[in-house]
């Protein structure tokens, strides 16, 4: 069967679930004909992928292997930077850069995040008035995750917005733009320029570290632990990347979900619910990231099916987390959802290094919002709203409410 993968039309972005249930329906791994490639969309199939080590996370040629060779070597900058990050690593860099990554994300440094996401979670909304009108997606899910990974990783928050424009250029790319004309040139410039900003940041830290992430990377070579040029901006972009793009995602979608929901809304202010349950639920419900991609390592016989060495799965998150045989009544929002073990922020070694964080932030920012803005509403009712055009990430262009 030949699967309808088309990233353009506003129906295609505005619900993807039908797509996702009809290519499951078909069977869970799917070959795709025009894609040369397979799609995954079954719970078991795509969680047990993710934890497999026959199929790897290398996937340059994904990227680059439709360029010619002069077209290619005008990338070589952002094909080195992209290939040093942990994102598109095997074992060992893979262990080694996540290794260094993880003290960050420690479970005392996120909880010491706290009081900041609050504090800059109430700025944004102090500016906000009651019964007037905000861009979620502009006024609280975009500069909060900006502002807070900023802080995280020693970054003037004034350069936010710079620091922003250059990571949406990369996670263009990968977000499945690599063909698109321009989009390949506008991020081989951005990831140049976030390289030559941040080469002068790293040179400030080796004189007077900090307590930050940049700092901490650096610290690593003190104990032997030498991080080369292209793997420590590879490191820094990528924690940019992520840092905003899943969370930006979460509070946009987890917000649009329960303005859909007006009953489950309720019942998250009456307190009915956890918030940290309701969040669990949101990611599950409307995924930020709705695919990630992996490379056979190995001849795989997978139910029936024969992945060779070299071909590339797409494992659908999105589809994984409605599948009807892991998760009952899986297109309704149940934001007590009992046993809700979603794949939102993948599984296995590459799980989402920066979830708890995510999830903190989306809580926060959640949480707030409807507690000070209880009859949030929003406020262009029957209007289709318009995502970004990738079906990567799931990610909202405005989200206008009434507050």
């Amino acid at each position: 069967m030949a699967v309808d993968q088309t990233v353009t039309g506003l129906t295609r972005l505005e619900d993807p679930y039908p797509h996702y249930a009809a290519w499951r329906a078909e069977s869970p791994v799917l070959w795709d004909e025009p894609g040369n490639g397979w799609t995954v969309t079954g719970y078991e199939a795509v969680s047990a992928m993710l934890r497999d080590p026959r199929f790897g996370a290398d996937r340059e040629d994904i990227f680059f292997g439709h360029m010619d060779g002069e077209r290619r070597n005008r990338f070589d900058y952002l094909a080195r930077i992209q290939r040093a990050m942990m994102l598109f690593a095997d074992p060992p860099l893979h262990t080694r850069l996540r290794g260094l990554v993880n003290r960050a994300f420690t479970p005392r440094v996120v909880a010491a995040m706290r009081e900041t996401i609050q504090s800059v979670v109430d700025d944004l909304l102090d500016a906000v008035p009651p019964g007037g009108q905000m861009d979620v997606i502009r006024d609280l899910a975009y500069p909060l995750p900006t502002m807070v990974i900023a802080r995280l990783l020693g970054v003037p928050a004034e350069d936010r917005d710079r620091l922003k424009a250059w990571s949406d250029d990369f996670a263009m790319f990968i977000g499945g733009g690599s063909r698109v004309p321009g989009v390949g040139e506008r991020a081989d410039a951005s990831v140049r320029e976030m390289a030559s900003y941040l080469g002068a940041i790293v040179a400030a830290r080796r004189v007077t570290p900090q307590i930050d992430l940049i700092s901490t990377l650096l610290l690593a070579e003190e104990r032997g632990d030498v991080l080369g040029d292209d793997e420590l901006y590879a490191t820094c972009i990528l924690m940019l990347i992520a840092g905003h793009e899943t969370t930006t995602n979460l509070i946009g979608n987890g917000v649009r979900a329960l303005l859909d929901h007006p009953d489950e809304r309720h019942r998250l202010i009456a307190g009915d619910v956890p918030m940290e349950s309701a969040v669990e639920e949101l990611l599950r419900f409307d995924s930020p990231v709705q695919v990630t991609s992996r490379r056979a390592l190995a001849d795989v016989a997978w139910d029936g099916q024969a992945i060779r060495t070299g071909q590339f799965v797409d494992l659908w998150l999105g589809a994984a987390n409605r599948d009807p045989s892991r998760f009952p009544d899986p297109d309704d929002l149940l934001l007590g959802r009992p046993d809700n073990r979603h794949l939102a922020f993948g599984f296995g070694a590459h799980f989402c290094i920066g979830a708890p964080l995510a999830r903190l932030e989306g809580t926060m920012a959640i949480g707030t919002l409807l507690r000070r803005f209880p009859e949030l509403a929003h406020d262009e009712p029957g209007v289709p709203l318009v995502y970004a055009d990738t079906t990567v990430f799931r990610a909202l262009r405005r989200l206008p409410v009434r507050t």
